[in-house]
């Protein structure tokens, strides 16, 4: 959420931001209803201060002048009464159209229409030139007994699967590595809840916008998260954190539901798009501080470029255009991970800057140990791995002549030793 005293003052900056993330949202009609509010608001404050003196001063009055003066009373009890009757009308429309108020982009962030248009920063790591015809993960999966697509359809539907044996031992050994890799760096791991309740998906920004996205139990009125971002960010929401607390430093591996609306016959072939997967999340909370935000957001992506690096897959990172970003967010960095069957690099992680942004819709805020002021804390996130979608590349990438797949060094400690699936 935006201050509303920032799209006052700067009205411009925030419909541009609307045009270059192609959300539609009404800036105009915002401020109109902002300024009746404000009207009506300083209507109230007028009736009340003449209800007190009126008061004060009906006791000192003779009948007749009193007579006068509590019928005045009664009118400005029915105007307070006419003016909340509108106040409480206009309200709902004001709270939703300020909910969809789009954050601005950094000036840096390329302009695009979609991912097509996001601008390659870098490359890292060699792509593998096979001397044999490379497998697909599918292919390799079925032969070594895996991966089982054609059960999981037949019992969760389309875009649903098994991992199995070794296959569910590799998906569990890139989540551990992960997870060790952050707490290692001193984040701190929560395991969180995998519903939540509408006010955490609007304080994160995903309500409005995701609810075609999301998974809802409506016997409960609650969805399944599609990232631990949600239950993580929000986890202090509503809370006034002391400044000496931050940064706050948080990882958390979960389930994810997602339900892929919108996207029939898109992806439909194997692991990379699918509905439910497990993904190891950071976040950080931090101070009201542009630098130290800029600071966070290099620190989450080099932590997942670091595991990338260590399990030795070619990866490249994209500076992700306005088309792309999310409501809320003001930079998005993507790693692509290189993906021989799609012959590309795809996108396996996403970190994310918000500023103020969830935190204000959160109410999450601390107090300033300088100036002694309530602010609102910085939020970022990034995708440390996600699995299976990591898997088609490992398996790819690490495939043999002989239909073998060798697992990456760093993961065979997490497999009991075992080098090679076959």
């Amino acid at each position: 959420m935006i201050d509303i005293k920032q799209i006052r003052e700067n009205p411009q900056i925030y419909k541009k931001a609307a045009v270059d993330k192609h959300l539609n949202v009404n800036i105009d009609r915002l401020l109109e209803l902002d300024g009746l509010l404000r009207e009506n608001k300083n209507q109230l404050q007028e009736i009340a201060t003449r209800k007190n003196a009126i008061g004060k001063l009906i006791p000192t009055l003779d009948e007749p002048q009193k007579v006068i003066k509590l019928a005045e009373l009664t009118d400005l009890k029915n105007n307070e009464i006419a003016i909340n009757r509108d106040i409480k009308g206009y309200k709902p429309e004001f709270e939703r159209l300020a909910l969809e108020v789009a954050q601005p982009a950094d000036d840096d962030v390329p302009l695009g229409k979609d991912d097509t248009e996001n601008i390659e920063i870098r490359k890292e790591g060699e792509i593998r030139k096979f001397d044999f015809e490379p497998k697909d993960h599918i292919e390799l999966g079925l032969a070594l007994g895996i991966i089982d697509i054609e059960r999981g359809v037949k019992l969760a539907g389309t875009r649903n699967y098994f991992l199995k044996g070794d296959g569910a031992l590799l998906h569990w050994a890139v989540l551990r590595f992960a997870v060790d890799c952050m707490v290692a760096k001193g984040y701190v791991p929560l395991s969180v809840p995998l519903l939540v309740k509408d006010e955490a998906m609007l304080g994160t920004g995903f309500f409005p916008g995701a609810e075609e996205q999301t998974y809802r139990i409506e016997k409960d009125n609650v969805n399944l998260a599609g990232t631990a971002e949600v239950p993580m960010t929000a986890y202090h929401s509503g809370e006034m954190l002391k400044a000496d607390e931050l940064p706050k430093k948080y990882i958390a591996m979960s389930s994810c539901f997602r339900r892929e609306a919108g996207s029939a016959g898109k992806d439909t072939y194997g692991l990379y798009r699918i509905h439910q997967f497990d993904k190891v999340e950071q976040v950080v909370i931090c101070e009201n501080n542009v630098e130290l935000s800029n600071k966070f957001h290099d620190e989450i992506l080099a932590n997942s470029e670091q595991v990338m690096q260590t399990l030795e897959l070619p990866y490249r990172i994209v500076n992700v255009c306005t088309g792309d970003l999310g409501r809320g967010q003001a930079k998005k960095f993507d790693i692509e991970t290189w993906m021989p069957s799609r012959n590309n690099y795809c996108e396996t992680h996403s970190a994310s800057k918000f500023y103020d942004f969830q935190a204000r819709r959160m109410n999450l805020r601390y107090k300033d140990a300088e100036t002694k002021k309530n602010l609102f804390c910085h939020t970022l996130n990034n995708t440390v791995i996600a699995s299976p979608r990591v898997l088609i590349p490992i398996l790819e990438l690490y495939q043999n002549a002989d239909g073998s797949v060798s697992i990456p060094k760093v993961l065979q400690p997490y497999m009991g030793g075992k080098e090679k699936i076959g």
